[in-house]
């Protein structure tokens, strides 16, 4: 019978073992809540850092911004107000243009007859008093100038053209209809067609009797992504650039990189092609060939180019070259063009040329060292 006190107490004593056991493993989950809680808080502060800093934007000096077209630092005089969009003609009697150095984007794009058609994007020309000569619009052109959010320049257009020109997604100035006489102006130095041009002061008064605003729409916010200062455009599985060729057989251009420039300097019917203005030659730092898809209009010459939609193409600067998908999203869309990996490409700070190719023709593009 004394043996029992010690049982009791034995168990008595275990029980004390085990709830202290318990206790601790009890208080001791909470630690590991808490610092999972720690590290997540910590994970999400580097994510919301790492947001912002992208997100910050450049702080420039007063009146200055970057511009929409070249990515450089331009005046917010210049930078923020629309440009215009100039049809361009580019047949042999028709060159060289006057003005055209001054265009920080140009588009080249096949027309009727195997000849191609320029359209050039200007956001500093109010010092040309030359600028041409002029050409009509072609529907595919009409759809491409809207990604600049311009004034629309061009000395009439195809019939087939008119249904997206007479909307609210083009602002023109057309030389066929009764504003012409206020923008445009003819030359004794050419024949018809080829000497219709157009003056700054011209398409000034042409917009402000259109009743045009010069400012940007709200939910506009440029089209091309830049590099930032001192960078360069990620060019992964490039090959050699030097000498390019789109391969238009009407005018034969050639792109030929200079490396202490960084540019790429036009020619086409065998020789310089040069700003009439200025005796210069033509130069770029970006080139984008986009292939597309074609049909004709009916039984006409009339070309209906795919610009919308998707294809592929070729991005070439810095002596290299890379392939690219682009995608515009519906006719009034905006281009994105991007590289094997799907990420959205960054040109080089620099004026862009444009090429469009139809695809069936693509092969005859030439891209060497």
């Amino acid at each position: 019978m004394k043996k029992r006190p010690m049982v009791f107490a034995a168990l008595a004593l275990l029980l004390v073992l085990l709830s202290s056991c318990g206790k601790q493993a009890d208080e001791t989950l909470p630690v590991t809540e808490i610092s999972s809680e720690t590290e997540a808080v910590k994970e999400t502060t580097e994510e919301e850092n790492e947001t912002a800093e992208e997100e910050m934007e450049e702080t420039l000096p007063e009146g200055l911004c970057r511009s929409y077209l070249t990515g450089k630092v331009v005046s917010e005089a210049i930078g923020r107000r629309r440009p215009i969009a100039v049809m361009l003609s580019n047949v042999r009697a028709a060159v060289p243009q006057s003005g055209i150095g001054k265009a920080d984007v140009i588009y080249e794009a096949p027309t009727e007859g195997n000849t191609v058609r320029l359209m050039g994007i200007f956001e500093d020309w109010d010092s040309l008093d030359k600028i041409g000569s002029m050409r009509s619009a072609r529907t595919y052109y009409v759809l491409l100038q809207h990604e600049f959010n311009p004034i629309f320049v061009h000395y009439g257009q195809c019939n087939y053209a008119l249904d997206y020109i007479d909307t609210d997604n083009c602002d023109n100035l057309n030389g066929v209809l009764g504003i012409g006489e206020t923008v445009f102006y003819r030359t004794d130095d050419r024949p018809k067609p080829h000497n219709a041009y157009a003056s700054a002061a011209g398409i000034t008064a042409g917009a402000e009797k259109m009743g045009y605003s010069w400012q940007y729409a709200e939910d506009y916010t440029g089209h091309y992504q830049f590099v930032k200062d001192g960078e360069v455009p990620e060019l992964t599985g490039a090959s050699a650039a030097n000498f390019v060729k789109p391969g238009y057989s009407s005018n034969t251009p050639l792109f030929t990189y200079d490396s202490e420039s960084g540019e790429y300097y036009r020619s086409q019917y065998g020789e310089p092609q040069i700003d009439d203005t200025t005796g210069e030659q033509l130069s770029c730092r970006n080139i984008l060939f986009q292939y597309c898809e074609y049909e004709h209009y009916y039984d006409t010459e009339y070309l209906y180019i795919y610009v919308m939609g998707e294809g592929a193409g070729k991005y070439i600067t810095d002596g290299k070259a890379i392939d690219v998908t682009w995608k515009k999203d519906g006719d009034w869309g905006i281009t994105r063009y991007y590289d094997t990996n799907g990420n959205e490409i960054k040109l080089n700070q620099g004026k862009t040329w444009v090429c469009i190719i139809q695809t069936e023709k693509a092969e005859n593009v030439e891209i060497y060292e």
